[in-house]
């Protein structure tokens, strides 16, 4: 293991930066504190009959009194671990820490006019660590925030980083809408919403990790065709949602392939959850990334792509920041 050490004020935390990249993890692994499984909201029973009876589920198409928003608002998050440190305590305890940088934006899709535009973005950096001594860590004229977590294992360190990202992907869309003042914006949060009461607004996941129906519906989902939707049911604890698969346009493959989750706030009426779902067949498929373009086509809908590209040049060039935090951290007292 190599080590730099970082200058900080007199009565602050001495840091050193592990020489690592920080897509290797670190070079010390925290034993496994014993702690109990996370709870999984799919084992949990759900209500099926939210749209239809499970007997008579089927796939649904677009209504024919339905059409797409004129204005769909994507919104995205980008976040990178620039290098992980442990700190130099007097008693010879080491916390450790992660310095990241995160970013989030909206694209505003015109439908209408067929343009896109980029309606706000906010890049942050923050050191995240359960030192509750740390204070801002400045190497130059870049700062990290220190923002104290509740854990602190190496290993999952980097997570605390999502909260962090969500308040700012949060702060940037209702930016966005009050900028153009009015709500009624179809609002697609790219991810599962987690809690997030925002209004006339989907969650919208590419992957499943979870299986949030029973063996005998899973038929329905998967002969989806594209362009339609199944119907929408309710499930959840910690994170309860009205949820529906949908499948977009795109070569057939695998029983799963094109086929992503949309979910909305648990607060709202069936018939409003059902409406939302609706207005999501209309709109998302047209966004729908092509193969040659994209490799995680169709799932990565294009605007969510560019959006990406941007926001990851807004974090700064890794190696430089790496760099930058090491030879910052070389400095003596």
């Amino acid at each position: 293991m190599t080590a730099a050490t970082t200058q900080q004020p007199a009565g602050g935390v001495r840091w050193f930066v592990e020489g690592w990249q920080p897509g290797y993890g670190t070079s010390f692994e925290a034993p496994d504190p014993g702690g109990p499984a996370a709870t999984d909201d799919s084992q949990d029973a759900a209500d099926l009959a939210v749209e239809l009876d499970p007997a008579a589920w089927q796939a649904l198409r677009q209504p024919a009194d339905v059409r797409a928003p004129d204005v769909v608002l994507l919104v995205d998050g980008v976040r990178r671990i620039d290098a992980s440190l442990w700190s130099d305590e007097p008693d010879g305890v080491s916390y450790p820490a992660v310095a990241a940088s995160y970013a989030a934006g909206v694209v505003r899709c015109d439908l209408r006019r067929g343009a896109a535009t980029l309606a706000g973005a906010r890049p942050e950096r923050g050191l995240f660590t359960p030192n509750a001594a740390a204070t801002d860590l400045t190497i130059g004229q870049i700062r990290y925030p220190a923002r104290r977590v509740d854990h602190a294992d190496p290993a999952t360190l980097a997570q605390a980083v999502q909260p962090a990202l969500a308040a700012l992907e949060i702060a940037v869309s209702e930016q966005a809408r009050a900028d153009a003042g009015a709500d009624d914006e179809l609002l697609v949060v790219d991810g599962p919403l987690r809690g997030r009461q925002l209004p006339n607004t989907v969650g919208y996941v590419k992957s499943h990790s979870r299986t949030y129906l029973p063996a005998s519906l899973m038929p329905v989902v998967t002969g989806l065709r594209p362009a339609e939707r199944s119907p929408v049911f309710l499930h959840g604890t910690r994170w309860r949602n009205y949820s529906w698969y949908l499948r977009l346009p795109g070569p057939r493959g695998a029983p799963w392939a094109g086929i992503v989750r949309v979910e909305c706030r648990p607060d709202v009426t069936a018939q409003a959850a059902i409406a939302l779902a609706d207005l999501s067949l209309a709109a998302l498929p047209r966004f729908a990334s092509t193969p040659y373009k994209d490799p995680r086509a169709p799932q990565n809908l294009v605007p969510i792509a560019g959006l990406e590209r941007r926001l990851r040049a807004m974090l700064g060039d890794a190696r430089l920041l790496h760099r930058a935090l090491s030879l910052g951290a070389a400095r003596p007292y």
